[in-house]
């Protein structure tokens, strides 16, 4: 979107240990990263390791920043840059804290803070997925360009954005989650319950009766892979029951968008044994009360790291239609189609490159 653009932006990944201050220009990195403790459960140090954090950022960059522009975790008021409400990892903040407009104040540039699951979406859209997928779809021959994209990130939680028609949607009230729908397995119980870090290690735990203290889900994807010790087919179980359940949320996202799907996060490295749960759920079907069987989703669903799956998504089935009472002819295509792809850039450029897409997009669009 903004890949030969000159001006630079400063970034923030804000985490309840870490701030990682950082600096982009036409869509890369050209900082090497600042790291610097949070201090979250004290106000005035937070807000004085941010301070000091960017003003050593922009110490070391020849030309100001245009703007300030990173991504912040939890509910918030993100249009006006107030942070608050129930912060797990930002106790200090749940009042209230004007970050946005005392950030301007302070560097008297443009801030812009967003949730970090819309700019991950925001970024596949701009300089990730998207346009390598219209790309190869133009490449194969195809006609249709996507402008309709849904994020998802596997980590602590379960992270959504979206992007309709180029745009991205952040709500009436900066509240697009995907965390609290219902829980397939569990209908009383939220959807992160099911896809998170806690859901891999929960399930195990219970399939397996390993109750170590420290398994992560890496520790269960080596044991899937067969290079740890442990109970193999308990570990390939508990990321097909995450599949299934994020599989369902997918499928309820995509009805409501007819967008295709980015997925990334550190779970996805474990996506050979989360996906194949996870497609069958969204090619799976429904019956009405009548008793008929109807597919989940009105389109097919392909597998976007599938060559195969791609080249079906490119053309579709493309056919020469000749126009009635003319030897004129126009393209028609009548097969529905989405597709689910992981990330090829990662979750946290993803992020950095939708931070500072937004923020031009922004001031461009002001003028």
């Amino acid at each position: 979107m903004y890949r030969s653009d000159n001006r630079i932006v400063a970034t923030l990944d804000a985490g309840g240990t870490n701030l990682v201050f950082g600096a982009m220009r036409g869509c890369e990195y050209i900082t090497e990263p600042l790291t610097l403790p949070s201090r979250a459960d004290d106000l005035e140090l937070c807000l004085q390791t941010i301070v000091d954090g960017f003003t050593e950022i922009f110490s070391r960059l020849g030309d100001k920043p245009v703007a300030i522009s990173f991504a912040f975790p939890g509910p918030a008021d993100y249009p006006s840059g107030i942070i608050g409400g129930y912060l797990l990892n930002f106790p200090s903040f749940r009042d209230g804290v004007a970050l946005g407009p005392f950030l301007e104040e302070k560097f008297g540039v443009p801030v812009f803070i967003n949730n970090d699951g819309d700019l991950y979406a925001f970024g596949e859209a701009t300089g990730g997925i998207l346009p390598e997928i219209n790309k190869r779809v133009a490449d194969l021959g195809g006609h249709k360009v996507y402008r309709n994209l849904i994020g998802f990130t596997f980590g602590t939680g379960l992270g959504i954005g979206q992007v309709i028609n180029g745009q991205l949607n952040l709500g009436n009230n900066s509240c697009v989650e995907a965390c609290f729908l219902r829980n397939k397995s569990n209908p009383r119980i939220i959807a992160e319950d099911g896809v998170s870090i806690r859901a891999v290690i929960r399930e195990y735990r219970n399939l397996s009766g390993n109750h170590e203290e420290d398994l992560t889900p890496y520790d269960i994807f080596k044991i899937a892979e067969g290079t740890k010790d442990g109970d193999q087919e308990a570990a390939k179980e508990s990321f097909a029951r995450f599949g299934e359940i994020a599989g369902d949320v997918f499928a309820t996202a995509v009805l409501l968008s007819d967008a295709i799907v980015v997925v990334g996060g550190g779970v996805t490295g474990a996506m050979k044994y989360i996906k194949p749960a996870l497609l069958k759920e969204m090619r799976s079907t429904i019956d009405t009360v009548c008793g008929d069987s109807v597919n989940r989703l009105p389109m097919q669903v392909l597998d976007l790291d599938d060559d195969n799956d791609v080249e079906v998504f490119a053309v579709g089935d493309s056919r020469e239609l000749r126009i009635p009472g003319s030897d004129r002819t126009v393209i028609y295509d009548p097969m529905k189609r989405t597709g689910v792809a992981v990330s090829r850039i990662g979750a946290s450029k993803a992020i950095s490159i939708g931070a500072y897409n937004y923020a031009l997009s922004q001031i461009d669009n002001a003028k």
